[in-house]
């Protein structure tokens, strides 16, 4: 499996955050915020796969293109990222050894407690 960091779902992910279009959870609370694969189902009959792709930070090349096993690492809600997300992400590409992710994530985590640090 190559799985690659998704430039343009980063490049999204710092404009929400950048916008204040976050959620500063903790990481603990990711498997009730995620979203559940009939609301992946929903934003993908809405949206189709190239906005879906916007939420994604890995993309593994070795699955089809209108697949959604093709992506990897979500980070938010379909509307918002999630800290809890991002944390998430951070530890999966550091135990599955993906520099490239492990390193955007580890960015938009120092982005989201900049923010968290702001608001205290």
């Amino acid at each position: 499996m190559t799985v690659k960091l998704n430039a343009r779902a980063f490049d999204h992910a710092k404009k929400l955050t950048e916008e204040d279009r976050i959620v500063l959870d903790d990481r603990d609370e990711w498997s009730e915020h995620r979203p559940s694969a009939a609301d992946e189902n929903a934003y993908l009959e809405e949206h189709g796969f190239d906005e879906y792709a916007r939420w994604y930070l890995g993309i593994d090349d070795e699955m089809g293109e209108e697949t959604k096993g093709r992506y990897k690492f979500p980070y938010g809600d379909f509307e918002r990222v999630h800290r809890c997300g991002v944390l998430s992400a951070e530890v999966r590409a550091g135990q599955q050894k993906y520099p490239d992710i492990e390193n955007a994530v580890a960015h938009l985590h120092g982005m989201l407690d900049g923010r968290r640090a702001a608001n205290k």
